[in-house]
């Protein structure tokens, strides 16, 4: 891996010197921006060997660098060595941002070029900004690892799917209508959609070109006249194909999406999300056609559940808290019998349980498996290095989901693999009641996440503590388990929660080198009441999974929240206990009881 990583580089600078480039860099992301990339994309690993997920590689010259975060400083620094690319570690003192590194680097007038494919619009122009001050230019037209990546992989061949009408609650063509809609009160004629699972949504497709997330590598415009989807044509079936555009879609090849963009007749206004559309498309928009930028029509519609939708999310987490509820059961059995099992068999476990109820895709993220003090790292994956072996003792926190046709799951639960201290229980219960202040509230319509953050923290800010991620994100519907626009976090985000909205409740505390707690649920805003000071919304919680009553301190609840515990595992305990038997009801029915 070192002399490859050392020989690409020389070739990338050989190809810089005939194109007169003096930097280059080189991201994580796809031409589509997304969470999770396929193997055609993953240049920034094929140039450095360095398989995070998150880093950008800069080279010049004379110099080659990484820029990652904290969750990757060992794994990056192991695999960089010998590579000639440095290790920059981003967030520490006196660690340059690459913008900072290139003016220091470069003179007045240098070229810093990058594949405007894998790079967002919003991205481009602040980078452009920034390089400004000495006069930098940036070049987006021109792939170099294209260029020197012999044997690339192609785009994902293998063929979507689709999903019925009685899963997804609409059909593409009243979606196509509902988006039009849109368009014509925001003054716009079409729409570009980049983000894939905003097209997947659209067109009621889904695919398994990436990880985790099911979609499909496409494009698409929409708008009154003309729909097109631009995909690669062999992943349609006949069948698919027809039903399209029987639904009104025109088909067009995955590349045609410039050269269709190119054409746009004059006078055309086009609605495109800045940080969701790469710089190489957006700049084969002719000048001639206006442009209105923010978060598309879809990523709202997309956003706000139907009927359907919100019934598909109820019956994939009773199969999901099944699974669940017979993993937990096993870990039991495991650590009686004086077993061994680690942070990986425990992941696999799960994976293999999930797999065999009905409907499952696949995993919806890498499970967060950290025993002990790596509970305490937030986005801890286990690799063969760090790969712990649990003991009866100390903590276990396990953040985990799936994919099934009829829904998206999320949960996070922290238990207890012997007695907890006092410590530990006093944490975990205020954690569980910033979890019950959420799920419990009851607010006004127009409400933003940023607005009810403060109830999830407020029993650890009233202890000195706190943490640091946000407490509630946007869950899809057979779609990305990280899906915007809402969120539930300290940071203000404009989009108000609305009826249909699906987000974690996810609230937690970590003791650096001890543990780590975290307790998270789906939960869907619902029309609560209307009075005569307005409408008033509340959440619904949907996760079925028990919540480990050994870590409660019950004097510290209140008895409010004491209430809402034993009603959310009666609940639990009601719909999971059907599909489970004897031996796991009596299971379940002593970890649901009444405390």
């Amino acid at each position: 891996m070192t002399t490859t990583s050392n020989e690409r580089l020389m070739a990338l600078r050989k190809r810089m010197a005939e194109l007169q480039i003096d930097a280059y860099i080189i991201p994580s992301s796809d031409a589509h921006l997304s969470e999770y990339v396929p193997e055609r994309w993953k240049s920034r690993q094929w140039i450095s060997g360095f398989t995070g997920s998150a880093g950008t590689v800069v080279v010049t010259d004379q110099k080659a660098g990484l820029w990652t975060d904290s969750r990757y400083f060992l794994q990056a620094a192991s695999q960089l060595e010998g590579s000639g690319i440095d290790l920059y570690k981003v967030g520490l003192p006196g660690i340059p941002a690459i913008h900072e590194f290139l003016l220091y680097e470069l003179g007045k007038d240098a070229i810093v070029g990058l594949d405007g494919m894998s790079y967002s619009v919003a991205d481009t122009q602040k980078l452009r900004n920034q390089l400004a001050e000495k006069n930098i230019h940036l070049d987006t037209q021109s792939d170099l690892i294209g260029m020197i990546w012999e044997n690339r992989p192609p785009l994902p061949p293998d063929p979507l799917f689709e999903l019925p009408v009685e899963i997804t609650g609409l059909s593409v063509h009243e979606k196509l209508d509902a988006i039009n809609d849109k368009l014509h009160e925001a003054g716009a004629d079409g729409v570009l959609l980049c983000a894939l699972d905003e097209v997947a949504w659209a067109f009621n497709i889904r695919g398994n070109d990436v990880e985790y997330n099911p979609v499909v590598m496409a494009y698409a415009y929409i708008s009154e006249n003309e729909t097109v989807l631009f995909i690669v044509p062999t992943k349609l079936t006949p069948e698919i194909a027809r039903h399209l555009k029987d639904e009104g879609v025109t088909l067009a090849d995955y590349n045609m999406v410039s050269s269709y963009l190119a054409g746009l007749p004059g006078e055309t206004t086009i609605f495109i999300d800045p940080n969701k559309t790469n710089a190489f498309v957006y700049e084969s928009i002719p000048e001639h056609t206006k442009i209105k930028k923010g978060l598309t029509p879809v990523n709202l519609l997309k956003s706000i559940k139907n009927e359907t939708e919100i019934n598909g999310f109820k019956k994939a987490l009773i199969r999901d808290g099944v699974a669940l509820t017979r993993f937990y059961i096993w870990l039991e059995k495991q650590l009686a019998a004086g077993e061994k099992p680690t942070e990986i068999s425990l992941s696999e476990k799960l994976s293999v349980l999930r797999a065999e109820q009905p409907l499952y895709i696949s995993d919806s993220f890498q499970t967060i498996c950290g025993y002990a003090d790596h509970g305490a790292i937030v986005h801890y994956s286990a690799t063969p290095e760090t790969n712990a072996t649990i003991r009866p003792e100390g903590l276990l926190l396990m953040d985990s989901g799936a994919q099934y046709f009829d829904g998206t799951t999320d949960i996070t639960r922290t238990i207890a693999l012997s007695e907890p201290t006092e410590a530990m229980k006093k944490d975990f219960t205020r954690v569980l009641k910033g979890h019950i202040s959420l799920a419990k509230s009851k607010f006004p319509a127009g409400t933003r996440g940023s607005q009810l953050d403060v109830l999830a923290r407020k029993a650890l800010w009233d202890a000195g503590t706190n943490y640091l991620h946000g407490t509630g994100h946007g869950v899809g519907h057979c779609l990305n388990v990280h899906e915007g626009p809402q969120s539930i976090r300290m940071e203000e985000n404009h989009v108000a929660l609305q009826p249909g909205m699906v987000t974690s409740n996810e609230p937690g505390i970590y003791r650096t080198n001890e543990y780590g707690i975290r307790t998270e649920n789906i939960i869907v805003v619902h029309e609560d009441s209307d009075t005569e000071f307005g409408a008033f919304l509340s959440f619904e919680t949907l996760t079925l999974c028990f919540i480990d009553t050994s870590l409660v301190l019950l004097p510290m609840l209140s008895v409010r929240e004491h209430i809402w515990l034993n009603k959310y595992h009666q609940k639990v305990y009601e719909l999971l206990s059907p599909h489970l038997t004897t031996e796991e009801q009596a299971w379940l029915k002593d970890k649901t009881k009444e405390i």
